[in-house]
């Protein structure tokens, strides 16, 4: 299966935020959800169909012009499936945050069901002045079931400057690969990158988690579990905590 979509967020010269652009094809279908009062815009993405299986080619392409605020949510997580015997399902997201533009982005975890062959590529070029939380949950296999192999490669970009780049590999493809050796015998994984001119100062109190300052504009937050609820006591607050939205309220449940 192929399929694209893709979201434009357009500053309406009110104060406010429109959607210039909202279209998709199953199973990437994008819904505006939320109130339409206030400066931003919440879009979710639904899940139209299964998957993705192998051999599946999925794109997003989501742009946040000049003072627009534009947050995307997932309605549930997303279940990378085995499928037929074809090549790695691969999902890419790009997204361009223009200068005064807010972007964050806040779907539910991927899960990495066995059998599964993944790949997520995810660019995101943010202009000067503009504001970016970028979150991404990995599951590792369902209850009591092995882990699938995903691979997720994720380049950040804040004015035109390498902010951060991570490559990072679970499941039956990952060089000596027993969940130990990566997760420290964890079976979930979040990551929270924020990048912007004046963002908090985030404090993550737990043994399992991490906060550090990236060379540039930007922090980098990542929370390793025993399942995502463990992960998620960790990360909401912060991604709740932040000013980097005004005007859409946090909503991830």
């Amino acid at each position: 299966m192929r399929a694209e979509a893709c979201v434009v967020a357009e500053a309406d010269g009110r104060g406010g935020t429109r959607l210039a652009v909202l279209r998709g094809e199953s199973p990437l279908l994008l819904r505006r959800t939320g109130p339409r009062g206030g400066s931003g815009v919440t879009v979710h993405l639904v899940g139209g169909a299964a998957g993705p299986l192998r051999g599946d080619e999925l794109r997003l392409d989501i742009t946040v012009g000049p003072g627009a605020r534009l947050e995307m949510l997932s309605v549930a997580a997303s279940l990378a499936l085995p499928g037929r015997v074809a090549a790695a399902s691969r999902m890419t997201v790009t997204a361009l945050v223009a200068e005064g533009g807010v972007l964050r982005w806040l779907p539910e975890p991927l899960i990495a069901a066995a059998g599964c062959d993944h790949v997520v590529v995810s660019r995101v070029d943010v202009a000067e002045g503009g504001t970016l939380l970028w979150r991404d949950d990995l599951v590792c296999g369902r209850h009591a079931e092995a882990s699938g192999a995903v691979r997720a490669d994720t380049l950040v970009r804040y004015g035109g400057v390498t902010l951060y780049r991570h490559e990072f590999t679970v499941g039956p493809s990952a060089p000596g690969w027993d969940g130990a050796a990566v997760l420290g015998g964890g079976r979930a994984l979040g990551t929270v990158i924020l990048a912007g001119d004046e963002l908090p100062s985030p404090d993550v109190p737990a043994a399992d988690a991490a906060v550090m300052r990236l060379a540039g504009p930007g922090v980098l937050a990542t929370a390793v579990g025993a399942d995502i609820r463990q992960v998620k006591a960790v990360l909401d607050p912060l991604c709740a905590g932040t000013r980097v939205l005004t005007g859409v309220p946090a909503n991830r449940s």
